[in-house]
């Protein structure tokens, strides 16, 4: 038993820089069985004044390495936030399909696109395709330019949109997404709102936007033919 306490004490001793050496001179291809390692060391290279080519390249290979994985870190986390987005739009595509009225459409939007996407205010606004109708409403006259979009629209919005929208709460809203909703015989928006300006960018990619669209018309078709 003490032979073991023993053993565990050496090893959980720090290395100092002189059993650092002695290993390695015992074991000359460390390196090469770990090349890995290489770059994350600095090795003095004494050129005088000047810079050695070894030196620098592996300046040069340091820096690479570091960038690609800040990439990668980046591109992981960005990877997280998609599936857990793509796993809460499931869970509102099957809210949706058991909500039996507009009404109950309308709470789980507000419910589920606030914690989905991390917003302050949802809003889900439809218009009449009538054109004489839209002449009339300056609600459905803010919007006819969207009725034919295709693809949902990110960024900030102008005061008025904003009013029209979120009524009081425009005012704190810095940015949106505006998603169409096609169901006849009405269009619409269903808007998106955050007070961070971050959030939806004008450069934001509009996929899981746009899958949320579709389901949001296709829900709405079925209650209207139910």
């Amino acid at each position: 038993m003490s032979r073991g306490r023993a053993t565990r004490s050496s090893t959980s001793r720090p290395l100092d820089a002189e059993a650092v050496a002695t290993y390695l001179s015992g074991h000359p291809e460390f390196f090469l069985e770990r090349p890995e390692l290489v770059l994350h060391l600095r090795i003095p290279h004494p050129t005088g004044a000047a810079v050695s080519l070894i030196e620098h390249q592996v300046a040069v290979l340091r820096e690479r390495l570091e960038r690609e994985q800040r990439r990668l870190a980046h591109l992981i986390a960005r990877a997280h936030d998609y599936e857990e987005v793509s796993d809460r739009l499931h869970t509102l595509t099957l809210r949706l399909i058991a909500a039996r009225d507009i009404d109950r459409v309308r709470a789980v939007l507000d419910e589920d696109l606030r914690s989905a996407f991390r917003a302050d205010a949802v809003a889900l606004k439809l218009f009449p395709l009538d054109p004489d109708l839209a002449q009339q409403d300056p609600l459905t006259q803010s919007f006819l330019e969207f009725v034919d979009r295709p693809h949902a629209l990110c960024g900030p919005l102008d005061a008025d949109k904003n009013q029209v929208l979120f009524a009081d709460r425009g005012d704190t809203l810095a940015c949106a997404a505006l998603i169409p909703i096609h169901a006849e015989p009405h269009f619409g928006v269903l808007a998106i709102g955050s007070g961070n300006p971050e959030r939806f960018r004008a450069d934001r990619a509009t996929d899981l936007l746009d899958r949320v669209g579709q389901i949001v018309s296709q829900r709405l078709l079925a209650l209207a033919h139910a």
